[in-house]
């Protein structure tokens, strides 16, 4: 691992330098735009926009390479890492949850532009899970003077999980640390006994006896310790047979960075983000029968 670490650590060099170098002669660039401004009163000389123009050029080589080179780190390197940490696990560094299982949360509002990457997915002591980093955007339009503009906003920037069961939930349930269900369900707010879960979350239920069913004291404290180690507005659903989790916490979650060396640190976090799966099974019990309702 260490030679791995060490190849894409200089390799991670030349483009950094691309990128610093860029940099450097763009503001160079602007700075003698200023100068010739503020002394000639010229601002329509050629030669600082010359200057800026192969900053950006030499910057945007530096960039690009450098997103092939996190392309070829998820490839050759944290796909082995994540099978080594987590054995048995998929990892799809190009591939993400389906727009119909994230919306599937019914709390998500459906995007203007969607992207998911980096597919988890594999079984874990008897629990099929799959979860992805998810983006979801709103269509903005801006009419000016000059013209119309078109921008988009991120509404939702984070991770989505899903665990599936060999028995289907009683109704439909959401826990959310924010928001309201996004649904045609005949969702109704419950109060639950605990005053501290319904002063941070708020429950919504198609059936109130199996809310009280599925959040028992210990899953109500399970989710609370949940939310304080994932910081970022966190959302649950229990429906059919699945349940999702939304973690909106404005992170690309399995990115090396510019100027940030790859390290035994870097590495370490990387292997954290990924046993969020395993902490989230053991700490809601999704590997017990806990979840199933009685039979009738």
């Amino acid at each position: 691992m260490q030679e791995k670490m060490d190849l894409f650590n200089n390799l991670k060099k030349k483009s950094e330098l691309f990128v610093a170098l860029g940099g450097l002669v763009f503001a160079i660039g602007i700075v003698l735009f200023l100068a010739l401004q503020s002394t000639t009163g010229d601002s329509n000389n050629v030669i600082p926009f010359l200057v800026m123009g192969a900053g950006a050029i030499v910057g945007a080589v530096g960039g690009g390479t450098f997103a092939k080179l996190k392309s070829r780190f998820k490839t050759e390197v944290l796909t082995a890492f994540f099978e080594e940490n987590l054995p048995g696990i998929q990892y799809h560094p190009f591939s993400g949850l389906m727009e119909l299982d994230v919306y599937q949360t019914e709390f998500l509002k459906r995007a203007d532009r969607f992207h998911s990457e980096d597919l988890l997915q594999g079984q874990l002591e008897e629990v099929d899970f799959a979860s992805s980093d998810v983006r979801l955007e709103e269509r903005h339009v801006q009419h000016t003077k000059n013209g119309t503009r078109v921008y988009y906003v991120p509404y939702f920037v984070g991770r989505v999980f899903m665990f599936t069961f060999n028995k289907p939930f009683e109704g439909h349930l959401q826990v959310l640390e924010s928001g309201s269900p996004l649904s045609g369900r005949n969702f109704k707010k419950v109060e639950l006994e605990s005053i501290d879960f319904n002063k941070k979350f708020r429950t919504f239920s198609t059936n109130e006896l199996s809310a009280f069913y599925v959040l028992t004291p210990d899953i109500m404290e399970a989710i609370n310790e949940l939310e304080k180690r994932n910081p970022g507005r966190i959302g649950l659903s229990f429906t059919g047979k699945n349940l999702y989790i939304a973690i909106n916490n404005n992170r690309d979650t399995f990115e090396i960075q510019l100027f940030r060396r790859i390290d035994k640190q870097m590495m370490d976090g990387f292997k954290r983000d990924l046993m969020v799966i395993k902490d989230f099974i053991h700490t809601l019990k999704l590997n017990t029968k806990v979840f199933q309702t009685p039979d009738k």
